[in-house]
């Protein structure tokens, strides 16, 4: 998600504690919000949950955004903790209330979301991942999901653009194999 540098400016603003500025900001942002959520949940309300959580992640957060790279690069990252966040409590609630109705046919979760009907394998196969390598998911999640570039997730999380590129490439076989497997 690529904002103009007028967005980024009125980000920086924000940031300084300016609440025009903040109001603005958030309403500029919120269609790539939203197209950025749809990435991770494909169902529009599942997307719309995680799109209103990253809003108000901005909106109480805007102070630790401190300038030293670019407002969307730090925009991604909030965006895809939450989503993220969204499909594990999506996931949990759907659990309980199968439990709680204990219907005759279940579909497979590791594949179906019961929220949206949807494949959700990869987002499973990111959270095995975080299981047992966590230092890998956010280099795959900024890469292939958000698709920022190898200098901007360098940047974003303080690592050489080469480890960079071994994390994005160690992560990609995990989540291959997790996915062969489901």
């Amino acid at each position: 998600m690529a904002l103009s540098p007028e967005t980024e400016a009125i980000a920086r603003k924000a940031a300084a504690g300016d609440a025009t500025a903040l109001d603005a900001l958030l309403t500029r942002i919120r269609p790539d919000v939203l197209r950025q959520c749809g990435r991770f949940l494909p169902c529009l309300q599942d997307a719309e949950e995680a799109c209103q959580d990253a809003l108000l992640q901005v909106a109480l957060h805007i102070t630790r955004f401190e300038g030293r790279s670019k407002f969307s690069t730090w925009l991604h990252v909030v965006v895809a903790n939450c989503a993220r966040q969204t499909y594990r409590s999506l996931k949990r609630r759907a659990a309980e209330r199968v439990a709680a109705e204990l219907p005759v046919n279940l579909p497979d979760p590791r594949t179906t979301s019961v929220i949206a009907g949807s494949r959700l394998d990869l987002l499973d196969a990111l959270e095995r991942l975080e299981a047992q390598r966590p230092n890998l998911v956010a280099a795959l999640v900024l890469r292939d999901l958000c698709q920022l570039d190898y200098d901007e997730i360098a940047e974003q999380l303080a690592i050489p653009v080469g480890t960079a590129k071994s994390q994005v490439h160690r992560a990609r076989q995990h989540v291959r194999h997790s996915l062969d497997r489901a």
